[in-house]
């Protein structure tokens, strides 16, 4: 029997495994799982993305199902709330962050039709396939269009989007397939190209 091959990032814990296996890379035009990365991905910084993995059903509770107009009209007090509630990382300025970064996704919504719209119009449409790279240590950091991606939500007024932070999004929503060469899914993201539900 053959032994699955992974990207060399993935590890052991199970929700690495699923998360790498079910959804990391596939192409997602789904505004609210876009809204649902632009929260997590910002959570993450400075903190490894198993810390989020494991609060993520935290998360979902704690931020009204990743409702973006729901978030959007959180005020001082839900601040509050999210600030005592040990499923989410307790943060005040990314939890502020989320809320704004919630109205900030409307406003681009009303203009885009989508916020999926606005978002892949950084890779023409299409997820960029690199590579493809032997490990994950050869893979950038930042890239032409998350740096792209970053500075044009900086002016909507975001925060938590910095270069960096929008590449691990891009990966993260399929807008950019990096897993490795010899990674089982490397193909696979490609070909199913639907979005988790």
């Amino acid at each position: 029997m053959t032994e699955i091959q992974r990207c060399d990032w993935v590890g052991e814990h199970p929700l690495y495994l699923a998360y790498h296996d079910e959804e990391w890379g596939v192409p997602s035009h789904d505004d609210r799982h876009l809204f649902e990365h632009l929260i997590l991905e910002g959570a993450q910084a400075g903190l490894s993305w198993l810390t989020i993995l494991k609060r993520r059903e935290g998360y979902r509770k704690a931020f009204s199902g990743f409702d973006v107009e729901k978030v959007a009209r959180y005020n001082r007090r839900s601040v509050e709330r999210l600030l005592g509630d040990e499923r989410i990382i307790r943060n005040r300025a990314k939890v502020k962050s989320a809320i704004n970064n919630a109205r900030r996704f409307l406003e681009v919504r009303e203009e885009f039709g989508s916020f999926a719209d606005y978002a892949w119009r950084f890779v023409d449409g299409e997820p960029i396939y690199r590579g493809p790279f032997a490990s994950w240590h050869e893979l950038p950091a930042e890239t032409a269009e998350s740096r792209a991606f970053s500075k044009d939500l900086k002016q909507r007024g975001f925060s938590f989007v910095g270069p960096t932070i929008m590449y691990a999004y891009m990966q993260a929503v399929g807008m950019v397939d990096d897993h490795t060469s010899k990674c089982f899914r490397r193909r696979s993201a490609r070909e199913r190209g639907a979005a988790p539900s």
